[in-house]
């Protein structure tokens, strides 16, 4: 008899290193803001540039893994295979979605906002969410306490966020874009070996009407078709790429308009191969459970959880990877908190009463002594 939760009724928990790998991972997160920190004041580079924008000395790399996983969070690791799962494979247009919306961003928003030298407000609502949800979802199926979770996290972020400023913020993102990827493939490789390979997966998927790229309808009631996920995904995404306060500081964190549209471009296989993980991990999902939904057995009691139970199921005997894969989702919201400007909030041309880049910097710098 098999030991995952379809045949056993059971979710398997997190062992001591699976806790020990996702602690190890938040202490280096931790180690890279204290780094930049101390460095900067031993080179004299105490001011407010270098802490919002790293001094605009950020190299392309960093700023393209850093631009990759800002919006790649939780919820997209989370979400996308219950897509799958659930629907079918329109959305994967979303890829076309995205490069469009990087070539608006790199040709037509980034150079007027270089120009300007500003950022967007803060986006604190969605920020919780983003924090909140994939701690909920996690918890309830490997056993990691919700509370604990979302204030180690917390603390984590404001941690490295406060003392390292900008570059801290891209050095543990490009960390983070690792973790993720790692976490994903680890996840998919083993899922196709529990299905007997991707193709016979896809075989699956096609014959239950999960696989569809035909839907080209303009009834604004379709879920998704062509136009919805190209065109509306698009302009969706070009807001977030084009004018969001995440990607605008960080491609401001580069000396040149030129290097903030390298790695704008540089970014692009990144968002892409982070979606299309999560598309073919949906459909091997969709497999796995093909006769034992989980929510249908009692399982679990949410989508949101199925992810993270597949996890546990085909990864489960395997100690250290389920840790592996709590940090890459929970990497995706600690992107999402990650921003010096949302220690100091602005806005062109009026600070919020009582705030400003120089008093918060200061602050900083009196509770470090």
């Amino acid at each position: 008899m098999g030991s995952n939760s379809i045949e056993t009724g059971e979710i398997r928990k997190f062992s001591g290193v699976d806790y020990a790998v996702f602690i190890v991972l938040l202490v280096i997160f931790s180690v890279v803001g204290l780094y930049h920190a101390i460095n900067d004041r031993r080179r004299k580079k105490e001011n407010p540039n270098e802490f919002l924008l790293g001094g605009r000395s950020m190299s392309v790399f960093p700023v393209a893994m850093s631009l990759t996983v800002t919006f790649m969070s939780a919820l997209t690791i989370l979400g996308t295979p219950v897509e799958m799962y659930v629907y079918n494979t329109m959305f994967m247009y979303l890829m076309l979605a995205l490069v469009l919306a990087m070539c608006s961003a790199g040709i037509i928003f980034i150079p007027f906002f270089y120009k300007l030298g500003v950022t967007s407000t803060f986006q604190v609502v969605y920020m919780s969410f983003v924090l909140y949800a994939p701690c909920l979802a996690l918890s309830a199926v490997t056993g990691l306490n919700l509370w604990g979770c979302v204030v180690g996290v917390c603390v984590v972020v404001t941690f490295y966020t406060t003392l390292g400023g900008m570059k801290a913020v891209i050095w543990t993102d490009t960390l983070q874009f690792l973790i993720m990827i790692a976490g994903l493939l680890a996840v998919f490789i083993k899922g196709c070996m529990e299905t007997g390979g991707f193709s016979a997966a896809w075989d699956v998927a096609e014959r239950e009407g999960r696989v569809k790229f035909d839907d080209f309808s303009f009834d604004p009631a379709t879920r998704h078709s062509f136009w919805s996920v190209v065109v509306g995904g698009g302009i969706l995404w070009t807001v977030g790429f084009g004018v969001n306060q995440a990607q605008v500081q960080r491609c401001l964190s580069t000396s040149s308009v030129r290097k903030a549209q390298l790695a704008i471009l540089v970014n692009t296989p990144g968002l892409v191969s982070i979606v299309l993980l999560t598309c073919l991990i949906g459909i091997v999902v969709f497999s796995f459970y093909l006769n034992c939904d989980p929510i249908k057995l009692g399982i679990i009691e949410k989508r949101d959880q199925l992810l993270p139970l597949f996890v546990m199921d085909v990864l489960g005997d395997l100690k250290g990877i389920p840790g592996l894969f709590v940090s890459c989702t929970i990497s995706g919201s600690l992107r999402q908190l990650s921003d010096p400007a949302g220690v100091i909030p602005q806005v062109h041309g009026a600070v919020p009463m009582g705030w400003s880049p120089n008093l918060c910097y200061n602050t900083v710098q009196r509770v470090m002594g």
